[in-house]
């Protein structure tokens, strides 16, 4: 008989279990990580390689760096392309790009600014840079003429050489900036006059690394767009470049974001679990075979009860 109410209550357990796991589905999101001017998607190659250990799903996409709208606009659809949530992180100009791009998108749950622009809608990054000295980007730039293919031309600003280890990256070993500088992808000089069409750190929680040596853009520049974003803010004994000089630290504060954010939660078992029910199941099980076994034993008074 307690086989059978074994039996019974397991395959109960099993039958409920099958129509509702009752743990909390975990979803880790997506992180994407979009880089400013003057870099490409490697410097966040030490952030990748940390996130990756972690199980994280990470994507770090080509900025165009062709002008706030149409940077914001490829990277707006490039998240169309990837399923769940997602944090969005961006570094300097990419600020700018990710805060006009997760306009609208449910699936971004967290946005993540690392000595970036956080420009609020209308504003334009030049006069935004203009508001805190501290910035010694201008004198570092080399603007370097180009023609469209319909034969409009433009300017493309890159950091001289000899400027952009004290400039951009002043924190790491002269090799590795000369390298970055050799390397650097320019961005058109118009983006800087473009105006935000959107600032969707109003709406979307945020998270900010200001770096206390940044001298391309103003720390006090970072710490006021942080503060007027409620975003979470840590200071960083960096350079504009704390994406590559200290990866540990960008990497943390990505993680709090994809908790934070509400987009990634610690497994937990659920009333309705598997685990539960067996549970439940199993003290169902002790408290019958209690019943039952003072059942029997009233049997065998009554068996040994003169007259019965």
């Amino acid at each position: 008989m307690a086989a059978a109410l074994t039996a019974t209550v397991l395959a109960g357990a099993a039958g409920s279990a099958a129509a509702d796991t009752g743990t909390t589905v975990v979803t880790k999101p997506t992180v994407v990580l979009v880089h400013g001017a003057f870099a490409d998607a490697s410097s966040w190659n030490a952030v990748v390689e940390r996130l990756q250990r972690d199980g994280f799903s990470v994507v770090a996409p080509a900025n165009p760096l062709r002008g706030l709208a149409g940077d914001s606009a490829y990277i707006a659809d490039f998240l169309k392309s990837i399923q769940g949530p997602i944090v969005l992180v961006g570094h300097s100009y990419g600020g700018a790009v990710i805060s006009t791009a997760a306009a609208g998108n449910s699936q971004v749950k967290s946005l993540v600014f690392v000595n970036a622009f956080m420009p609020d809608k209308g504003e334009a990054l030049g006069a935004l840079g203009d508001r805190f000295p501290g910035s010694e980007l201008a004198a570092a730039l080399k603007p370097v003429p180009f023609r469209n293919a319909d034969g409009t031309s433009g300017i493309d600003l890159y950091l001289r050489a000899a400027k952009f280890h004290q400039a951009f990256a002043a924190d790491l070993p002269a090799a590795v900036s000369a390298v970055m500088a050799a390397t650097q992808r320019p961005i058109v000089a118009s983006a800087f006059m473009d105006k935000a069409a959107e600032a969707a750190w109003k709406t979307i929680p945020s998270w900010a690394l200001v770096s206390t040596r940044d001298k391309a853009i103003s720390p006090a520049l970072e710490r006021f767009e942080a503060q007027r974003a409620h975003a979470q803010m840590v200071e960083v004994d960096a350079s504009h470049a704390a994406l590559v000089s200290h990866p540990d630290a960008v990497t943390d504060l990505i993680r709090q974001a994809a908790t934070g954010g509400g987009s990634y939660a610690q497994p937990a078992l659920a009333g309705t679990g598997l685990n539960t029910l067996v549970l439940a199941g199993l003290g169902v099980l002790a408290g019958g075979t209690v019943l039952m076994g003072f059942g029997l034993s009233g049997a065998a008074r009554r068996r040994r009860e003169p007259g019965r």
